[in-house]
């Protein structure tokens, strides 16, 4: 309340000085010289009448006229003001300067703190759900909804509470609900890729709660997310930027969204009964359609009509691929080069022994990484204890080593002759895996470097003749020129005739048989025998 009455009364009964005046009342200076200044203008006596009370002076002295000094000023467009402000590099300066470029006489604009104090005035008086200035494009706000959606199965009746989804955009602020059965990483991701499809673009930023499946370890500074989310972030070109726990207001606009999805999406469902979760999805997305299309009440256009003119151009495109889930583990490689993944080995590069590395699994394929870069990739195995080994990984002197079979050697020893490959065969055949005798048939093979491959051919058949098979034995043949040398003829093999006298046959032992089961009979019963 003014003290203009006090100031006269002080000023003409008192003869006070306006500096005295002003200390007396805690007024400045300047406020009692208006008082005075307007007190005169309008000529009016001292004492004053009767029938002039204190605010009928007040009215008086400081008359404002038909219309108050402010309104023959061209005033903003406050709404537009406000919708382009989410544009990328616009700021209040600009919109002011434009202010006054499109002003006929500009001398009558706001100055630029008037025009941020009344824009401020206007903003102040929307809705909660649009007071935040964002970027277009920049951000989309995630969370899960407290209530659920029961859902009955048809047969047994059993109602299983499904999860609600809901994801916001920062400047337009489109909502996107879906129901899922649990919040789980795979039900979090898929909701987070089945969004993106929805708007059809991907935003700078995601803003997640805390919550298990988006942020593996909670912290102020440096929250640490879950490696198989940010995974999802790469493939699709964004960030992960978690809220800070206990702070609901660096997501203030998800949890509006929130607030909308259980009064005008839940609450009118409430009554309806489900019986599948795609049944309540597709409920869900009628009433979410609802509310994006419906107009703001102190705004131009709608959720979807503010996304279509000034976000979705600002949206990054959708990669090629889809996301496919991966789950992310740590290994450690062994001393033969291999890792053990669910009880299945995996081998990878053999520098790598010792070295903890990185495994994304997916459905179908795992992939090794070592401080971010791929070095080994295989078809996922759900086979436990079997290995799956890509032969690059082995080291040198191993790949030699396994490039050799039986079968493979025993093919170069035909290539040197029929006597080789019967010796190679017979090297393999005593041993008790073939494998023992590998060292032996490489032998043969150095040989065939040092000496002619027909010397080698004629000392493997001497070999066979003699009996005596073996790398050592060829390499005597060959060294002491056994090989040069014809064959010895064998010496001819008698052939016994099948009768002779001396030849008893079987009929004899058949007779001696019985006559002796007849001695044993009559021994049995006392009778003499003969």
């Amino acid at each position: 309340m003014r003290k203009v009455m006090e100031v006269l009364r002080l000023l003409f009964d008192q003869d006070r000085s306006q500096r005295e005046i002003a200390t007396s009342l805690a007024l400045s200076q300047g406020t009692v010289h208006n008082y005075v200044a307007r007190f005169r203008a309008a000529g009016l006596p001292w004492p004053l009448p009767a029938e002039l009370d204190e605010a009928a002076l007040d009215a008086r002295l400081f008359r404002r006229g038909e219309l108050p000094p402010s309104a023959s000023r061209p005033v903003p467009d406050w709404a537009t003001v406000h919708q382009e402000l989410k544009r990328k590099g616009v700021t209040l300066q600009l919109l002011w300067v434009e202010y006054q470029d499109a002003a006929a006489e500009p001398a009558r604009c706001y100055q630029y703190t008037q025009f941020c104090r009344h824009y401020h005035a206007w903003a102040g008086t929307l809705e909660p759900v649009l007071r935040q200035v964002h970027i277009a494009g920049e951000r989309l706000f995630v969370d899960y909804a407290g209530p659920t959606m029961p859902v009955v199965h048809p047969r047994t009746g059993e109602i299983a509470e499904a999860q609600i989804f809901v994801g916001a955009l920062g400047a337009s602020h489109l909502i996107y609900t879906e129901a899922t059965w649990t919040q789980t990483l795979p039900d979090w991701i898929g909701a987070h890729v089945r969004m993106l499809e929805s708007i059809g673009g991907v935003p700078a930023l995601i803003v997640p709660d805390n919550l298990k499946s988006a942020v593996r370890q909670p912290c102020y500074y440096e929250p640490s997310v879950h490696a198989t989310y940010q995974d999802f972030a790469t493939h699709y070109g964004t960030a992960i930027l978690p809220a800070r726990a206990y702070h609901p207001r660096d997501k203030a606009k998800v949890e509006t969204a929130v607030q909308i999805v259980e009064r005008e999406i839940l609450a009118p469902l409430r009554h309806d009964v489900f019986h599948s979760l795609a049944e309540l999805n597709h409920a869900l997305a009628y009433r979410r359609d609802q509310v994006n299309d419906r107009p703001f009440q102190k705004l131009a256009g709608s959720r979807r009509s503010v996304f279509e003119a000034s976000e979705r151009a600002t949206l990054r495109p959708l990669p090629i691929d889809r996301y496919e889930l991966a789950e992310w583990k740590t290994a450690k490689v062994n001393i033969d080069y291999h890792i053990s993944v669910e009880g299945h080995l995996y081998s990878v590069p053999y520098r790598l022994v010792g070295a903890e590395v990185s495994v994304r699994l997916t459905a179908t394929t795992l992939e090794v990484l070592r401080h971010g870069l791929r070095v080994a990739a295989h078809a996922r195995s759900m086979v436990k204890g079997r290995y799956t080994t890509e032969p690059t990984h082995r080291p040198t002197s191993h790949q030699l080593h396994l490039k050799w079979s039986p079968s493979r050697l025993i093919a170069w020893g035909a290539g040197v002759g029929d006597a080789t490959a019967r010796v190679v065969e017979a090297i393999l055949a005593r041993q008790p895996h073939p494998e023992h005798g590998y060292r032996a048939c490489l032998g043969l093979l150095s040989l065939s470097r040092r000496y002619d491959r027909t010397r080698l051919e004629a000392a493997s058949a001497r070999a066979l003749t003699s009996g005596a098979v073996g790398y050592r034995a060829v390499k005597s043949i060959l060294d002491t020129g056994l090989d040069q040398l014809p064959i010895p003829e064998a010496p001819p093999v008698l052939h016994l005739p099948v009768t002779h006298a001396h030849v008893r046959g079987a009929a004899y032992y058949q007779t001696c048989v019985a006559d002796d089961a007849a001695d044993e009979v009559l021994t049995l019963f006392g009778a003499p025998t003969c």
